[in-house]
C-alpha cells in the first residue's frame, strides 16, 4: 500500500457530521424522549457523544435522554471530535382556557414516574401505558380536592375496549365504551349518551370535570375535534341515616386519587394524562375537611346557601374551595402542596380540626407553607358541634394564630347558642345518624342557616377578603 492509499483511507473515515434521529422537537412540560446519535460516515465503533442544553431550566439532556422542564425554547447540542449537531426544542404547557396546569405526564417505557402505580393494570410501551388487564386499576398517587378541576386523558382504545375512570374510593366512575359507542357516568340509574364517532385504534381526549356538585365527562376526537359530553349533579341527603332530609342522588366526589383501567376488552393505550385547575388566579382559596366540602351533603336546592358558596358568590367567582371529608391537617397540607403552587391566590383560608392530627407543629407548618407560596394565610376556628370537640381545637388554633400573627374567622361564635363558641346551636346543623356505622348521632355539619351565620361572621373577622 503506497502513501496515497493511506491518505485516502484517512479521508474516507474522517467524521463529517453527527446524525440525530430528530431535526427538532416539540415537547410538553414533563415529557421525556430518547435521541440517538450516529456518525456520518458510519464507523464500526461509535465515538462518545457529549449531550448539552443551552438552557437547562427549559430542557435537559443526558446520554440522549431529553426532558422538558418548563415553557420556552432551547437547543440540544450533540458533539464529539469538534463536530456538533444542534436540535432546536420548543417546550409548551398544556392549556385549559382560564385554567392552570397542576400535573402533566406522558407515561411510556422511558418515563415511569414513581407516583403512577400500575397495580398490574398494564405495562409501559414506547407510546404510552398499555392497559391490558381487565379489572385492574392504575392509580395516580397525587391527591387533589380542588372544587373546580379536570383531568384529561389521551387514550387510544381497541375496538372492544370499555375503559373505566374511577376515584380511589370507588364513589365515582365514568366509562368510555367503544363497542356500544357511549360515554357514561356510573350513577344509579346510569347517565349516558351515545357518541357515534367512537371507533377503534383512534386517539381520544377524555376530560373528566369536578365542579363542586357537578360531574361532567367529555370525549373529543383528537384529530377531527368532534366532541360529546354527559353530566350528572350531586343532590346531597342533607344529613345521614335517619337524620337525612331526603334520599338524595349520589354522583361521587372524585376524591382522593385518579384511577383508571380496562373494564372490558383487549387494550387501551394511555398516551397522556393532565390535571388542571379550572381557574388560574383567585383572590381566595378555601381549604379544609368536610366542613369545606358542602357539595357532599347539601341538597341541591340548598347548595347556594352553604358558607363556601356564599363567599364564592360574594367574590363574584374570584375564589375556589378545596375540601375532603374526613381530612386531617396533614391531609390538607398534602393537597395544598399539589394545588397551591400552580394557582395564584392572595388569601388562603384553612378550616380543619375535628378529625385529628391538630398540633401546634402541624398547624404552623401549614401556615408557613402558605406563606412560602406568597399567599396570606387565614386560619379559622372550627364551627361548633354537638360533641364539643371544637373547644380544645379552637384554643390551639387561637394560640397558633397569636404566635404567628395571622387572622382567622370565629366560626364557633357564629354557630353557638350563647355566641361564646361552646354549646352548638342545633338549628344551624344537619342531624346525622351514624348508628349503623360509627354508632353515634351528632349535629355536626352546618346547614343553610349555619352557612349564613358563618358567612356573616367573615365580615366581622376578615373583611379584607371582600375589599
Amino acid at each position: 500500500m503506497n502513501g496515497c492509499d493511506k491518505t485516502s483511507r484517512s479521508t474516507d473515515y474522517k467524521l463529517s457530521r453527527i446524525h440525530v434521529n430528530a431535526i427538532a422537537l416539540d415537547l410538553q412540560v414533563g415529557d421525556k424522549v430518547r435521541l440517538t446519535a450516529t456518525a456520518v460516515p458510519s464507523v464500526a465503533n461509535e465515538p462518545t457523544y457529549q449531550w448539552a442544553s443551552t438552557d437547562v431550566d427549559v430542557v435537559s439532556a443526558s446520554n440522549g435522554v431529553v426532558e422538558a422542564k418548563k415553557e420556552g425554547k432551547a437547543d440540544i447540542v450533540v458533539s464529539t471530535q469538534n463536530v456538533k449537531t444542534v436540535i432546536p426544542v420548543t417546550v409548551t404547557v398544556p392549556e385549559y382556557p382560564g385554567g392552570s396546569l397542576l400535573y402533566n405526564l406522558k407515561p411510556c417505557s422511558l418515563n415511569r414516574p414513581a407516583e403512577l402505580l400500575l397495580n398490574d393494570a398494564g405495562s409501559y410501551a414506547t407510546e404510552g401505558l398499555d392497559l391490558t388487564t381487565c379489572g385492574k386499576l392504575a392509580k395516580l398517587e397525587r391527591f387533589y380536592a380542588l372544587g373546580e378541576r379536570m383531568i384529561r386523558y389521551l387514550v387510544r382504545p381497541s375496538g372492544d375496549a370499555v375503559v373505566l375512570f374511577q376515584s380511589s374510593l370507588g364513589d365515582f366512575s365514568a366509562y368510555l365504551n367503544i363497542p356500544d359507542k357511549k360515554i357514561l357516568i356510573g350513577t344509579s340509574p346510569v347517565i349516558e349518551t351515545v357518541v357515534p364517532f367512537l371507533q377503534e385504534n383512534r386517539d381520544y381526549e377524555v376530560e373528566i370535570y369536578h365542579i363542586y356538585n357537578l360531574a361532567k365527562v367529555r370525549v373529543i376526537d383528537a384529530q377531527t375535534r368532534e366532541s360529546a359530553e354527559v353530566s350528572a349533579t350531586m343532590d346531597g341527603s342533607g344529613g345521614c341515616g335517619k337524620g337525612a332530609l331526603q334520599q338524595g342522588f349520589s354522583v361521587g366526589m372524585q376524591w382522593d386519587y385518579y384511577c383508571f383501567g380496562l373494564k372490558e376488552g383487549t387494550s387501551a393505550l394511555i398516551k397522556r394524562l393532565t390535571v388542571f385547575s379550572l381557574k388560574k388566579k383567585v383572590k381566595l382559596l378555601i381549604y379544609g375537611d368536610s366542613i369545606s366540602q358542602p357539595e357532599g351533603y347539601f341538597p341541591l336546592k340548598d347548595f347556594p346557601l352553604a358558607w363556601t358558596q356564599r363567599i364564592i358568590a360574594r367574590l363574584g367567582g374570584d375564589a375556589m374551595s378545596s375540601g375532603r371529608g374526613g381530612g386531617t391537617i396533614l391531609t390538607v397540607l398534602d393537597y395544598i402542596k399539589n394545588e397551591l403552587p400552580f394557582i395564584e391566590a392572595k388569601y388562603v383560608m384553612v378550616t380543619v380540626g375535628t378529625n385529628g392530627s391538630n398540633t401546634e407543629a402541624n398547624l404552623t407548618e401549614v401556615v408557613n407553607y402558605i406563606k412560602s407560596q406568597g399567599a396570606i394565610p387565614i386560619l379559622n376556628n372550627i364551627p361548633c358541634n354537638e360533641s364539643g370537640t371544637q373547644i380544645e381545637n379552637n384554643a390551639l388554633i387561637e394560640k397558633v394564630r397569636s404566635k404567628l400573627g395571622i387572622k382567622g374567622c370565629r366560626f364557633d361564635l357564629a354557630t353557638s347558642l350563647a355566641g361564646d363558641g361552646e354549646e352548638v346551636d342545633k338549628s344551624m346543623m344537619f342531624w346525622e345518624d351514624y348508628s349503623g356505622s360509627y354508632g353515634w348521632q351528632i349535629y355536626h355539619h352546618p346547614n343553610g342557616k349555619g352557612g349564613q351565620m358563618m358567612f356573616e361572621r367573615t365580615f366581622i373577622d376578615i373583611p379584607e377578603i371582600y375589599e
